[in-house]
């Protein structure tokens, strides 16, 4: 199949052999943002895991240095004083069961979700809606919490939450072509520090196999690892 020009241009210079360093990768992926809308910066990360085992799952959250650049809408399941809160810390939509009867209805108005402890009963029956959304609230990752206001804040502040697919691959947002090449660099090096932190116990072997950045329109871009953790962190 023929390439387009602009896909020609775009792929130009980029040896899809070639590991890069950090640096040079968001240069190269920065250069060839050129769609007529700020394109996300996004990395993919294969790791030496298999997901169907509990013990290497890898999942977690990460405040992002320079943020998203995303603006998230966030649902919060509270009562009461914590709902109040949620409202004041920002969140875009706050209830109990009548937000609990919106999504079964498909009226999912908000792309994280946060729920205090006590809502748990009633939020794990949305489990088979919010669940394939990846936005089931979680521990893990903060998002079951009666800290409602720090969580809604960090959410609209830049948190990304990962977690590993089923062909060891995480994949995140991590900023966009507008930011300066700095705090992408910044960005990406605090995701991967986090994945490297994740490491779950029953990973055996070389955990981080493969990086990629890529811009939404633009190629991918292998990054050597070593770039991104300093010498020998990657294993």
């Amino acid at each position: 199949m023929a390439l387009g020009k602009r896909t020609t241009s775009i792929r130009e210079g980029v040896n899809r052999d070639k590991s890069y360093s950090i640096d040079e990768a968001v240069k190269m992926v920065k250069e060839r943002a050129k769609a007529k809308f700020d394109e996300t910066i996004e990395i993919a990360m294969n790791l030496g895991v298999d997901p169907t085992h509990a013990d290497q799952m890898v999942r977690g959250v990460v405040m992002l240095p320079n943020g998203s650049g995303r603006t998230l809408r966030v649902g919060v399941f509270a009562r009461g004083a914590k709902a109040e809160e949620a409202k004041a810390a920002g969140a875009d939509v706050v209830g109990a069961e009548d937000l609990v009867e919106k999504v079964n209805k498909g009226e999912i108005n908000f792309d994280r979700c946060i729920a205090t402890p006590d809502m748990m009963p009633l939020v794990g029956r949305l489990g088979k809606v919010l669940g394939p959304r990846g936005i089931m609230p979680n521990p893990k990752v903060g998002t079951v919490t009666m800290d409602v206001a720090t969580a809604v804040k960090a959410s609209k502040g830049g948190s990304v939450e990962f977690r590993v697919e089923k062909a060891g691959i995480i994949q995140a947002g991590v900023g966009k072509a507008s930011f300066t090449e700095g705090k992408l660099v910044e960005n990406i090096k605090a995701f991967a520090d986090a994945v490297q932190k994740a490491k779950p116990p029953g990973a055996k072997g070389h955990y981080i196999n493969r990086v990629a950045i890529s811009s939404t329109m633009g190629p991918g871009v292998k990054v050597e690892p070593s770039s991104l953790f300093g010498t020998g962190d990657a294993h």
